[in-house]
């Protein structure tokens, strides 16, 4: 039977590959140490948690919510904001809480986007800056994902070479899944060409708290002017370990918020009352737990990144995100990164998410989530080093044959 349009447009999700492997691996009773999904471990602060328990079952919280998010939520971000990043926000026309950044991103694609509408957007990046544009019948051109002056190169050659014309471009810093962090020089040359060109910005701002130099991660916001084009998106999933929560925030330029509550109001009533009733005591409450977090993994990059040092593979450290963005070891580079990562459950206990999973350009990497302790950590890196020295004469034994070419 032939698949439906949308469903068409969307290729194998190939994460899937290793969750199968992963799922073959345990049910064999092997113990995987997990580092593919950017999925936190880590406990919600206490504080938060109380005010959950201390708000549901009371009046009216069992109701329907509000699709933009309660008043006092939509406050309480606006004040992150103005003593983040010194950006002054209003919060009945510029921020909507949403379910998540990624709910955000797939639904600001369906406000904006018309058939065959032109977006740019990073390559190798997180999928849903693509694929939520895809599904609204927009066209992707990529652009790379570092942010260097190639970037504005590339940029320029794609607004060049599009027709039409591309109406927004996407940047993600800290980036999912490469760790590129950008400054706010950055940002300022990005504003002005994007006034220039007549375009928008899209930011995904999910990992502002999770840095590891004492260099706070800056907004786009932050620049003269780009409210005039510019939306960011940021989410409570890390910065409080509640992804299961889904609790994030759209902010910014007027218009663009304005089309993302309509097309929201459709869809959704909001968050559970008493989830954005604890959403707002944290974004409101005492930071402890948010340098906490990052002091975990900024323990957690160390150890992997000396660990699998010593294991044999050279494991860039990130300044920022939750992940390690790692090129596949030398001997092993010809496989991809699909079958590495199957290899390493299969052979090692170990998983990671393919690069390719993240675009075309992804591959020869793999990325690995610091969702693990330290203990975890040091035991995966035993396992590649075994797997490593072993691995390259035992290829024939277990890659099949077709993908050896």
């Amino acid at each position: 039977m032939e698949e439906f349009h949308r469903v068409r447009r969307l290729p194998p999700y190939v994460f899937e590959v290793v969750n199968k492997a992963k799922a073959i691996a345990r049910n064999a009773g092997a113990d995987i140490v997990d580092l593919g999904m950017g999925n936190p471990d880590l406990p919600a602060p206490a504080h938060v948690i109380e005010k959950l328990k201390e708000t549901i079952g009371k009046p009216r919280t069992d109701r329907y919510s509000s699709s933009r998010g309660i008043m006092g939520l939509r406050r309480a971000q606006a004040a992150y904001y103005d003593r983040r990043f010194g950006v002054k926000l209003n919060p009945d026309t510029q921020i909507v809480a949403t379910l998540g950044s990624k709910e955000g991103f797939a639904n600001v694609a369906q406000a904006i986007t018309a058939p065959g509408d032109v977006i740019l957007v990073p390559n190798p990046s997180y999928p849903i800056h693509a694929f939520g544009f895809l599904m609204a019948g927009g066209v992707i051109r990529s652009v790379p994902s570092e942010p260097t002056p190639n970037f504005f190169v590339t940029m320029e050659k794609a607004i060049e070479h599009s027709i039409p014309k591309p109406i927004a471009a996407v940047v993600c810093y800290p980036a999912n899944p490469t760790a590129y962090v950008a400054d706010l020089d950055f940002y300022k040359d990005l504003v002005a060409f994007a006034k220039k060109h007549e375009i928008l910005i899209l930011s995904d701002l999910a990992y502002a708290e999770v840095y590891f130099d004492n260099n706070p991660p800056p907004s786009i916001l932050q620049v003269n002017g780009a409210m005039d084009i510019a939306v960011e998106f940021t989410s409570m999933s890390k910065t409080y370990s509640m992804p299961g929560w889904r609790m994030g925030f759209a902010v910014g330029n007027e218009r663009i918020i304005a089309a993302l509550a309509r097309v929201k109001s459709y869809l959704d009533y909001g968050a559970f009352t008493p989830i954005q009733v604890a959403a707002t005591a944290a974004l409101n409450g005492p930071e402890d737990c948010i340098r906490e977090m990052r002091e975990v993994y900024r323990r957690r990059r160390d150890v992997l990144v000396d660990s699998f040092g010593r294991a044999g593979w050279d494991v860039p450290a990130p300044s920022a995100s939750m992940f390690a963005w790692a090129p596949i070891p030398e001997p092993f580079k010809t496989l991809g990164s699909v079958e590495f990562s199957k290899l390493l459950v299969e052979k090692a206990e170990v998983a990671v998410a393919p690069g390719i999973g993240f675009g075309e350009y992804g591959e020869g990497f793999v990325r690995i989530a610091l969702v693990e302790n330290e203990q975890r950590i040091r035991q995966g890196a035993r396992n590649i080093r075994r797997f490593l020295e072993t691995g390259p004469e035992t290829l024939h034994n277990v890659v099949p044959l077709a993908t050896r070419r």
